[in-house]
């Protein structure tokens, strides 16, 4: 409990220390944790390309059990499952058709896969400059106590640089991280949107009779 205390007492001292610019810091941080835990969680492949959809459909209707209710559960059921459901809505109006609103409604999901993607990338960028305004604070004090009172006053010139180096500290713990995970998400988005894309055209070649679906794949 005491070594719990003395380490929440160490950070504090630390945020004090680092100056007004540690508030946006921890902000970003905050922001950009916020995010990434729902982007994980948004982000399931399970969630979002549901294994063998694309047969359980074609069994549907081979059976003639594809109606309204099946199609609006489609619908809500994924975003592969939104995708298909475009798809099957122009099938009547040929393979071209059924390619153009599968790209169309694909278009919608990838923005919704993307979201929020562009204010963690916004994070990464800016959490280092803060981190360098911070630092040029801190030195600013340095050669202001400096010029007023030289050198002999070495609490007031450590506080400075001490507020130039945890900021900048501070602003890259944060930058870093939300740098890897950004381009994680965005290379997983790829990749989701890129096997939907297949799916989707599966069914397109499904319905019209140039390939064949094993449900049981």
């Amino acid at each position: 409990m005491l070594a719990t205390s003395s380490s929440t007492g160490m950070l504090l001292d630390l945020l004090k220390a680092g100056g007004w610019t540690m508030v946006p810091i921890i902000l970003c941080s905050l922001i950009a944790m916020g995010i990434i835990i729902e982007r994980f969680w948004s982000l399931r492949k399970d969630s979002i390309l549901p294994k063998h959809l694309v047969a359980q459909v074609w069994t549907w209707i081979k059976n003639g059990q594809f109606d309204k209710s099946k199609m609006r559960d489609l619908k809500n059921s994924s975003a592969l499952g939104e995708v298909l459901t475009a798809g099957l809505l122009n099938h009547q109006f040929g393979r071209e058709a059924m390619k153009a609103s599968i790209n169309e409604a694909g278009r919608g999901i990838v923005i919704r896969l993307e979201r929020f993607l562009n204010t963690l990338g916004s994070i990464a960028l800016v959490a280092p400059l803060l981190g360098l305004l911070g630092t040029v604070i801190g030195m600013i004090k340095v050669f202001t106590v400096i010029r007023l009172e030289g050198v002999g006053n070495a609490d007031a010139l450590a506080g400075g640089i001490s507020e130039a180096l945890i900021t900048t500290a501070a602003g890259m713990a944060v930058a870093i991280p939300t740098v890897v995970l950004h381009r994680y998400f965005s290379r997983k988005v790829e990749e989701l949107v890129t096997e939907m894309e297949q799916e989707a055209l599966k069914m397109v070649d499904v319905l019209h009779g140039e390939r064949e679906i094993f449900t049981g794949a």
